[in-house]
């Protein structure tokens, strides 16, 4: 094409829009509006909002009471200064023995996984380096 001509290639066809049936079948969704939010949405999202921060307070003051009862609980087990040191941190070797329990769960996994792979590489020769 030359730069000052005009394109000769026929354009297709445009078939007209009814848009009256066009907006009929579109009655049930919202339109778009240029202006802001109304009234009723501003008021909408406030509720919410405020319903949301409500849960959230509710939530935290909830987990706040269970961390106060449970450092009540805790205060009231190291209270008596008489009972055996093997009473007053017990749940100090609670931590351990699980601790201890994770360590050997762990090693023992990985020790069977190393019999597994020696197994299939130097007896069963399924994998061959």
């Amino acid at each position: 094409m030359a730069p000052g001509r005009a394109s000769e290639l026929p354009r297709p066809a445009t078939q007209p829009i009814d848009l009256d049936a066009a907006v009929d079948s579109f009655d049930d969704m919202p339109l778009r509006s240029s202006s802001s939010l109304t009234e009723s949405e501003v008021d909408r999202a406030a509720q919410l909002e405020a319903e949301a921060n409500a849960r959230e307070r509710a939530a935290i003051a909830e987990s706040l009471r269970q961390r106060a009862r449970g450092q009540e609980r805790d205060y009231v087990d190291r209270a008596d200064i008489n009972a055996p040191l093997s009473v007053r941190m017990a749940h100090e070797y609670a931590y351990v023995a699980r601790d201890v329990r994770r360590i050997l769960l762990t090693g023992g996994l990985m020790v069977a996984i190393l019999a597994v792979l020696a197994i299939l590489i130097n007896v069963l020769a399924v994998i061959k380096l």
